[in-house]
């Protein structure tokens, strides 16, 4: 008997879902896990339709997306939008 092997997009199944995930992320991780993050739920929402609402072609997304990839923040808020987050901020409490 194979294991298979555990994606994260296969549970990103809901809007909130993927923004519990992502503000786990934003939370606890660093630059990179926001980014493969990103790339997971682009992958669970659907890489072409990503590509279509942020004008970058999939290959671009696939690149700006991967580990150890430095996208412009520009990027960042574009894929953010297209799978329906945004950026808020809340005053850290001492």
């Amino acid at each position: 008997m194979e294991a298979s092997k555990f994606d994260i997009a296969d549970y990103l199944d809901s809007n909130e879902m993927i923004a519990e995930y992502l503000n786990t992320v934003l939370e606890e991780g660093d630059n990179t896990d926001v980014i493969i993050a990103l790339g997971h739920i682009a992958k669970a929402i659907g890489m072409s339709k990503i590509a279509e609402e942020t004008g970058l072609s999939r290959p671009s997304l696939y690149k700006a997306l991967s580990e150890g990839a430095k996208p412009q923040f520009s990027t960042i808020m574009k894929v953010l939008k297209a799978v329906g987050g945004q950026i808020r901020i809340n005053p850290i409490s001492a």
